[in-house]
């Protein structure tokens, strides 16, 4: 199973290595080498939530995340989503866009590309942050089966029985760090925040609609094989939103990367290969995740997962004043993934103990 689910990554890595090697030597080799560790870094958590929500997908589409979202998430969110935000926030024509990202070193009106991706920093950051929050919120909000930080968790349910409260916070959030990080560029962190929120509220809605109706044909299918009738499932929208729901996951994620990896190198090719073979790790560690089981065996990496995602939102929005180092956000979100596989594991041994003892008893009896 491992190498049927990491076989492409591994393909992959290997022929874009010898090609960073080929074209732009040893350098190149080692620029794509630390973007690939980058990205794999600082989305270990996307994939964790990934498979909380690639899990509801059949293999059909699980199939599709891994081919036609790969090519999504390298191409679209790594390559061509940074040229329409600049040239959407610079005000450039895409002819200018494109000249200046394949030359580095060339500039237009005082700026090169890679400053220009970093003067659309605030919108970039304000858009993903509260993306991001609203996944951790309403993750925290909710009931669920097992609590990890139980102290916190369950007030947190009680309170989160109020509607529109991760919406509200939300809202509250953007005004904050408009007010306080935003400076001249208020406006722009607001309309891109409220974006964000509309695009949760859409893209997350309609997926819950599509699934409600999928589970109501599931039902009716069940009751129609009783009467030798059958029923048109509704599971390929359901599962489209849920894909498109993913990407825009990706996209969040993506941005701090993204804009980072010009801290590396200014070479929009270089860049495009590393983030993209990192990409491709965290898709497969997706799929495997699922396939595996894992998630269900180490009952608290979702947890860790949305408090790395909630870690990730406020950092993105402070960013938008302060710069926050990529180590930082890489380490946070892996020492939460750790401390709750950590406890997952804890959990399962003592688990084991507890169900080990009334046949120990038994034993003792007869």
């Amino acid at each position: 199973m491992f190498l049927r689910t990491f076989g492409w990554s591994f393909a992959i890595t290997i022929v874009g290595l010898i090609a960073a090697a080929l074209i732009w030597g040893a350098e190149g080799f080692g620029v794509v080498l630390i973007l690939s560790i980058l990205e794999i870094s600082l989305s270990f958590d996307n994939a964790v939530v990934n498979a909380t929500v690639l899990k509801r997908m059949n293999a059909f589409w699980q199939k599709i995340f891994l081919t036609v979202g790969v090519l999504i998430a390298v191409f679209g969110m790594r390559l061509i989503f940074p040229l329409l935000v600049v040239g959407l926030t610079a005000h450039l024509n895409p002819g200018t866009v494109i000249e200046l990202a394949l030359d580095s070193t060339k500039t237009y009106n005082g700026h090169t590309y890679g400053e220009y991706l970093e003067m659309a920093n605030p919108a970039i950051a304000a858009f993903g942050g509260i993306f991001l929050l609203m996944i951790f919120l309403d993750f925290i909000f909710e009931e669920k089966d097992f609590n990890w930080l139980r102290w916190l968790e369950k007030p947190l349910e009680k309170i989160g029985k109020l509607d529109a409260l991760s919406s509200v916070i939300a809202l509250v959030s953007l005004a904050l760090a408009a007010n306080f990080f935003a400076g001249e560029h208020a406006e722009t962190v607001l309309l891109a925040g409220l974006m964000g929120l509309a695009t949760y509220l859409a893209v997350n809605g309609l997926s819950g609609v599509f699934e409600s109706g999928l589970e109501e044909q599931e039902e009716a299918e069940e009751e129609a094989q009783k009467t030798g009738k059958s029923i048109v499932q509704v599971g390929g929208k359901a599962a489209f939103f849920l894909f498109l729901y993913l990407e825009v996951l990706d996209a969040s994620f993506s941005f701090d990367g993204v804009v980072g990896a010009f801290a590396i190198s200014q070479d929009i090719f270089m860049i495009t290969l590393g983030l993209g073979i990192g990409a491709m790790y965290i898709r497969s560690l997706t799929v495997y995740l699922v396939r595996k089981g894992t998630l269900d065996d180490y009952v608290y990496l979702e947890h860790g997962a949305h408090y790395a995602i909630g870690a990730l939102a406020v950092i993105l929005l402070v960013s938008i004043k302060y710069h926050i180092p990529e180590i930082v956000t890489g380490l946070i979100g892996v020492a939460f993934i750790g401390a709750a596989l950590a406890s997952s594991v804890v959990r399962n041994k003592r688990e084991q103990a507890i169900e080990g003892e009334p046949e120990l008893e038994a034993s003792n009896v007869s």
